[in-house]
């Protein structure tokens, strides 16, 4: 066990100028048991570090490469004094004193005031807390201390430590950095833990507030010393068994990564993805320990396995040191060097001194004397093309390489590159990975799974789960007509109108346009039954033009018979415009044509009524009814009854007509294609009027059904009209309630079915008669008691 005077120096040499260096070359362990006794016991410094003597190494190596040149700080030579601190911050503060002799002001004395300083920089210490401390201590005396591997973000604070300044990036950068790490592999539920001192706490607080907002989540964040009591340390490993995540972010010192991972083995949990921090990345064994009181001694002996001859009685199990071992043939920690990085920022640092001197010498005497001033000022490049320099918070370019432990065959741990992240670069170039050279946990090939929840798939959106942090949620499916296309998606999005969500929900598909077309069964029959009233007028009106000069075609008005004809075949035709994809013309058209030629066909009917009622009535003596209401006013009265209803849809077109509108409340999973009415005052204007003809048609009719039975027109005329008059007011409710193309079918079964029912009513009774019964088609039977002669 090594107990050494903190006053002096384990390694040492003159020089023009000195530099001081601190480095824990053992650890401080205090005894558990005696500390829980409240027994005070003296710092014991145990277990040999070879990366601390490495760094040494480096220092040393700086330094005698510098006095060997010819260029920088020529005729100057630099010495040094290097302390081992024993990973004591008391010690550490100790030790820096003990190099700044001479500057606390002790008295009002101006020459004690000014004494020089044994040392113009020091270099190191590896950990924060020390560094905070010791920076505290010498930095009103404004001497450099310029640490390699002190991370804390804190110590960017130049109000507190003004001379303080390091050659490794603040954990500011750092911490974003493991942030970025780990959400680049879809880790979103980890566990956390931290040394429980500056550097740990810091470095956590950081990494869980950039997780944050990375939609990280940390199951547990637990702090831990090395020198906490059992029962804590079990209470932790109890949090960790009970977790679900499989990633640890470790933000330790080596030396508390070392007792956490002890008690893993011990507990046997095994299993985890560790990510951490630069504190002890670097360390892949536990320290070995030490009894010897010799630096290099201690080293050698634990290097090459072998004991130097130090008296006769001091045999050991173990050969005999010569100092003459080849280190080639060594393989350990010290002798790896993939961590060449962590070594060449104690040398970065002994050069940004050198270079300060070298700057501050050549100034002459114009410049400020103040070394600190000059460091932080420095700006060059190493041999190897590295850029040295410091920002206004005495920190370098954050630039990290990302390690990857690889255990090989025997025994060793091979730290292997793996990436690099630049936080200089924009935010999402600043993390590169080479994806391949990792080696996952358990020697798998595939990258660990550590989430709450599994991912959402697309066709569904995440629900978070009551009292739960954001990263444990449930998936639930998209409703009908929204769609997520991305994975983890938060919300589903509604489709366009014109468009719904496939049966996966992760798609917006076109909906199917409907509408009454020919090619369908309900099209093609209404289309059918319009072509058969079509032709069935067509060949009524052929048997009356052949048999024109009949008494039955006579009687019943010839020329309102032609007329009326011609309206009906208008009137089947005009249901075809209801059929087919709606178009700005066939809205207009359909509507109109329909109301124009029912009309005509109405004021036909209400004009062969009032004929007979005319006839009837010029029976009486000294009526003179028939002359006016002759041929000429019964056409006259025709066209009056039509212009009306052309000037109502001239109107309705003008204001608001009719247009294709594309409807998509009926039908979830359809677009109505139809027309939409424009003016609903003109729509129930056109029916309202043909409402009104075929009331008065039916009224008058009515009034004459008593006639003769060989003269039954007026029968014939009112039981049409009945047949007209009910299917267009069943035709109301049944279009209002009809939904889509439908409603268009209502619309054209009602037009056919009156005109059908005019047709058959009408003109069906006449043809049997001329076809039939000729016997009957004659004048005199035309003719009986009290009926007119027509002609």
């Amino acid at each position: 066990m090594w107990r050494g005077d903190p006053e002096s120096p384990q390694l040492s040499k003159d020089g023009d100028v000195i530099l001081g260096g601190l480095f824990s070359f053992h650890s401080t362990w205090i005894n558990r048991q005696d500390t829980y006794k409240h027994k005070p016991m003296p710092l014991q410094c145990t277990s040999l570090h070879f990366r601390e003597f490495q760094f040494a190494q480096a220092m040393l190596f700086a330094i005698e490469e510098i006095n060997n040149s010819t260029d920088l700080l020529p005729g100057i030579s630099l010495g040094y004094k290097i302390y081992d601190v024993c990973g004591s911050i008391a010690r550490g503060v100790k030790v820096a004193l003990a190099l700044a002799n001479g500057n606390e002001v002790f008295s009002s004395s101006e020459a004690r005031c000014s004494r020089p300083a044994q040392v113009q920089a020091i270099m190191g210490e590896t950990s924060s807390s020390p560094c905070m401390a010791i920076s505290t201590v010498i930095g009103p005396f404004y001497i450099p201390m310029i640490s390699h591997f002190a991370t804390c973000a804190c110590l960017s604070d130049k109000t507190k430590y003004p001379s303080f300044l390091r050659t490794i990036p603040s954990d500011y950068y750092q911490s974003r950095a493991l942030a970025q790490l780990v959400k680049h592999y879809g880790w979103t539920w980890v566990g956390a833990i931290n040394t429980n001192d500056d550097y740990g706490n810091n470095g956590m607080a950081i990494f869980i507030e950039t997780a944050k907002q990375l939609g990280i989540c940390l199951e547990y964040s637990v702090s831990v010393f090395r020198t906490d009591p059992p029962e804590k340390i079990l209470k932790i490993v109890d949090i960790i068994k009970a977790s679900t995540s499989k990633v640890i972010v470790a933000f330790l010192s080596h030396l508390d990564m070392d007792m956490v991972i002890h008690e893993f083995s011990h507990h046997n949990l095994t299993g985890y993805q560790w990510v951490g921090s630069e504190s002890w990345i670097f360390d892949s064994q536990t320290p070995l320990n030490s009894t010897s009181n010799e630096l290099f001694t201690e080293f050698w002996e634990k290097l090459f396995s072998c004991e130097f001859k130090r008296s006769k009685a001091s045999a050991g199990n173990q050969r005999e040191c010569t100092g003459h071992e080849d280190l080639s043939g060594v393989q350990n920690s010290f002798t790896d060097m993939s961590l060449m990085p962590i070594f060449n920022n104690v040398y970065k640092g002994v050069y940004a001194v050198a270079h300060a001197f070298h700057n501050m010498l050549s100034c002459n005497k114009t410049c400020n004397k103040k070394i600190l001033q000059h460091i932080q000022q420095v700006n060059f490049k190493t041999k190897e093309g590295d850029e040295v320099y410091f920002n206004e918070y005495g920190d370098p370019a954050a630039k990290y390489e990302i390690i990857n432990w690889q255990p090989t065959k025997n025994g060793i741990v091979d730290f292997v590159t793996v990436g690099l992240h630049d936080s200089s670069l924009p935010a999402d170039k600043q993390l590169n990975l080479l994806n391949k050279s990792f080696i996952w946990a358990k020697n798998s090939q595939q990258v660990p799974l550590s989430v709450c929840s599994e991912k959402c798939p697309p066709g569904t959106r995440k629900v978070l789960q009551k009292g739960k942090p954001v990263c444990c949620y449930d998936c639930l499916r998209c409703a009908e007509g929204e769609i997520s296309n991305i994975t983890d998606s938060i919300a589903c999005v509604r489709c366009h109108p014109e468009f719904w969500s496939n049966e996966r929900r992760d798609a917006c598909v076109k909906k199917e346009a409907e509408f009454l077309s020919y090619e369908e069964i309900m099209g093609a029959l209404l289309t059918a039954a319009s072509l058969f009233g079509t032709c069935m007028t067509a060949v009524v009106a052929f048997i009356f033009f052949r048999y024109r000069q009949t008494p039955v075609v006579r009687a019943n008005n010839s020329e309102l018979s032609f007329l009326l004809l011609f309206s009906l075949t208008l009137c089947f035709l005009c249901s075809l415009t209801f059929i087919g994809r709606p178009s700005e013309w066939s809205c207009m058209l359909r509507h109109t044509a329909f109301g124009i030629t029912f009309v005509l066909c109405i004021s036909c009917v209400l004009g062969k009524t009032i004929v007979v009622l005319m006839a009837f009535r010029a029976t009486l003596p000294g009526s003179d009814v028939m002359k006016w209401f002759g041929p000429a006013q019964q056409k006259l009265s025709v066209l009056g009854f039509t212009l009306i209803q052309v000037i109502i849809c001239i109107l309705w077109l003008t204001i608001s007509p009719p247009f294709p509108f594309k409807n998509f409340k009926e039908s979830k999973e359809k677009i109505i294609l139809e027309c939409a009415l424009g003016s609903a005052v003109g729509f129930w204007a056109v029916l309202g009027y043909i409402g009104l003809l075929a009331m008065l048609c039916f009224i008058l009719a009515f009034l004459a059904r008593k006639l003769p039975d060989n003269f039954n027109e007026a029968k014939f005329i009112t039981f049409s009209m009945l047949i007209f008059c009910a299917v267009w007011i069943t035709f109301i409710p049944a279009y209002v309630s009809s939904p889509g193309k439908f409603s268009v079918a209502v619309e054209i079964f009602a037009i056919l079915a009156s005109s059908f029912g005019l047709l058959i009513c009408i003109f069906i009774p006449k043809c049997y008669i001329i076809l039939l019964k000729p016997e009957k088609n004659t004048k005199k039977n035309m003719m009986v008691r009290g009926a007119p002669k027509l002609s």
